[in-house]
């Protein structure tokens, strides 16, 4: 399981995904799907997220257990911007042109 902190032009958003990373075929089309053609993101501590959501975070984990996928986890920016410390992120990824 991994998570990442996706911006692109809606605003951030955080993501679980049981698949090996964002640039995997099947993000990608998930995120074309959803209008999202191109971001920036970063990888977070899967320990971190589950101590911050909780029992939406094992719902969501559980779910994933089953699939290979990608699913939001969160969409406020602010409860985002809140939860993270921008020290706690590594290198981008970048996706797009």
């Amino acid at each position: 399981m991994l998570a990442y902190i996706v911006f692109s032009g809606a605003g951030p958003i955080l993501v679980l995904t049981s698949l090996s990373g964002l640039t995997h075929r099947q993000a990608l089309e998930r995120f074309h799907l959803q209008g999202i053609p191109k971001f920036i993101a970063y990888e977070v501590a899967i320990g971190r997220v589950r101590e911050l959501y909780g029992v939406p975070f094992e719902v969501m984990a559980a779910e994933l257990e089953h699939t290979e996928d990608v699913r939001v986890l969160d969409c406020n920016g602010h409860n985002i911007f809140s939860n993270f410390s921008l020290a706690e992120l590594g290198e981008p990824i970048k996706y797009g042109d």
